[in-house]
């Protein structure tokens, strides 16, 4: 084997993993995106994704796509699996990578256009439906779509260009998303009575940010390894600049566009930013200067943020913006290459677009390609989402999706805060130990963990006469310290402490995300819980009201209970006499 044929194969190895690890990347943006009730499903549907992709793709997928020059279909030598016949494929895409590392780099890219469909029908879709659907994407949908375009199709010998997918993987994902998203409808709650876009907030931005950057990351194997070859180096590196400058591009002007037009730079739509400055560059990356891939990226950080809200307000409701960010900047990437395309900064490009002197040639190809990629993809894609429809079914019960794909589906839940847990695992107790009611429901709901669960005792005790009293103090988590302090000096050290939401009645802050108003603005709180008997009520108050007060709206509010009796479970002991000594 000659040197070329090594540094060629490991640079495809080194690609391909980079794009398998792009699947990490869209777990993680999605579950980020969804509620916490759903990430179960999100994280599944990401596994079998690609699982499925593979089974598709092996069994039939890569002959469609690469079996002969047919103009529309691969016909030849279509059944890979056991085939002794693999030299057929000697001459496909290069033929310095052996048959099974070329079929690994395409893989990965089948399976990404199925991963960008999983965040569009988030929240609501069948399992089985989408498992299915998938499979027919990967078996026959985007395999036919790839040989017009990499595989010696009708496109590919009328000049039309796409690098590294702008049509092929990510318009495709993004038209089978669009019809899903149509097909399903959308989200519970999504839209009010009046027909007004309702934010529904992802459950966790950072497992959002984490995502992003491991997609960026995998798009430095994406774009540049679709050279399939490093011996010319100075395109790599092209490409790569190009990518990162068109990602850095989109990041400032998503973030900026959210900021004129919703008063807030959104991270949200940040996030969506940067994804379409990668998408948006990945049909020219070879083809254009590096100027010129800022522009792509600055256009296209606007572009993604009007998107999302365009299809809010038409009533498509797609969670992560998969049909903004992979369809919409996917087609203006395309035909990014017909208007920028420029003859000669890589030894790749060799045509130029409309603004290069071009004329309308190359422009026209791209346009053709996007109209028809765009009627095959959506019209197959709505076939097999209204068979799926009429058969097993695509939308879980109303009943399921309210509270969450991940029980009803896969019977997980993503954050178990609360769990029976026995003490002695080998120890049978007479009676089954019963979680409490609040604790279900809390588990259930996801709430925020108790910070201490400390009995609230009172610190002195004279009689069983004296009175007791429970007070609550909730005010903002930054004044707890403070607050400890002062209790403490006050000879308080039973307490009980919650981080827990709310708002009174100034409705708390109004928030957004990605542009559409929250309809619950809950603030984060903190909750404080003391009994006391020999310290004087009206001491307590004048201390808390002294450490907590700034003269503004949140400052927080003190209620006073009377306690009317305390039990102590393990001796049975009833007021301070449960309250002398502590369990």
């Amino acid at each position: 084997m000659d040197t070329t044929m090594i540094i060629d194969t490991l640079w495809v190895f080194l690609a391909a993993i980079l794009v398998f690890f792009m699947n990490l990347g869209f777990a993680s943006v999605e579950a980020g995106f969804a509620r916490a009730k759903n990430t179960v499903n999100i994280l599944s549907k990401n596994f079998i994704v690609f699982a499925v992709s593979a089974i598709g793709f092996l069994l039939l997928g890569w002959g469609l796509m690469f079996g002969g020059d047919n103009p529309f279909v691969g016909t030849q030598n279509l059944f890979i699996l056991g085939s002794s016949d693999l030299s057929f494929y000697d001459q496909t895409l290069t033929s310095n990578v052996p048959f099974w590392g070329k079929f690994f780099f395409q893989l990965v890219f089948c399976g990404t256009a199925a991963t960008i469909v999983s965040g569009a029908v988030a929240e609501r879709i069948k399992y089985i439906s989408f498992i299915l659907f998938s499979f027919v994407l990967t078996l026959v949908i985007y395999p036919i779509v790839g040989h017009w375009v990499w595989g010696g199709g009708w496109l590919a010998d009328l000049g039309f260009q796409d690098f590294a997918g702008d049509t092929v993987v990510h318009s495709v994902g993004g038209w089978a998303a669009l019809s899903g998203a149509m097909i399903l409808g959308p989200r519970i709650g999504k839209y009010g009575k009046d027909g007004k876009v309702k934010a529904i907030p992802g459950h966790n931005m950072s497992l959002a940010v984490i995502g992003l950057f491991v997609l960026w990351l995998g798009w430095c194997g994406f774009n540049p390894g679709s050279t399939m070859s490093f011996q010319t180096p100075s395109d790599v590196m092209h490409i790569l600049v190009t990518t990162n400058l068109s990602a850095v591009a989109a990041v400032l002007t998503s973030t900026i566009t959210s900021w004129i037009f919703i008063g807030k730079p959104d991270l949200g739509m940040t996030i969506n930013g940067c994804l379409a400055g990668l998408v948006g560059i990945t049909a020219g990356c070879a083809y254009v200067s590096i100027e010129i891939s800022l522009l792509i990226g600055a256009i296209a950080g606007v572009l993604v943020v009007f998107a999302v809200s365009f299809f809010d307000r038409i009533k498509i409701d797609d969670p992560v913006g998969a049909t903004s960010v992979h369809l919409v900047c996917g087609v203006f990437g395309t035909l990014c290459v017909g208007l920028f395309a420029q003859e000669g900064v890589t030894t790749l490009s060799t045509k130029n677009g409309l603004f290069f002197g071009g004329g309308f040639s190359l422009l026209g190809v791209e346009v053709l390609g996007i109209l028809a990629v765009g009627a095959f993809v959506f019209v197959t894609s709505s076939v097999v989402w209204l068979v799926l429809k009429k058969t097993v079914g695509i939308r879980v019960s109303r009943e399921e999706e309210i509270a969450g794909l991940d029980i009803g589906e896969h019977g997980n839940v993503a954050y178990p805060d609360f769990a029976a847990v026995a003490a002695e695992s080998d120890v049978l107790f007479d009676e089954p130990a019963v979680q409490p009611a609040a604790e279900v429901a809390a588990a259930v709901t996801a709430p925020i963990a108790a910070v201490s669960r400390e009995e609230a005792v009172p610190v002195v005790h004279e009689s069983r006469s004296s009175k007791m009293t429970k007070v609550t103090i909730i005010t903002n988590q930054s004044r707890f310290s403070q607050l400890q302090d002062a209790l403490e000096q006050l000879g308080v050290t039973g307490i009980t402490v919650t981080n827990v939401f709310g708002h009174g009645m100034q409705k708390g802050h109004q928030t957004y995300f990605r542009g559409a108003p929250v309809e619950t603005r809950l603030l984060p709180k903190v909750k404080i819980d003391v009994v006391i008997c020999k310290v004087p009520i009206q001491t307590l108050v004048d201390t808390v009201q002294k450490v907590l007060y700034t003269g503004k709206v949140g400052d927080g509010k003190i209620f006073v209970y009377d306690v009317e009796d305390v039990i102590k479970i393990r001796t049975k002991e009833h007021g301070y006499d449960a309250l002398q000594d502590e369990d």
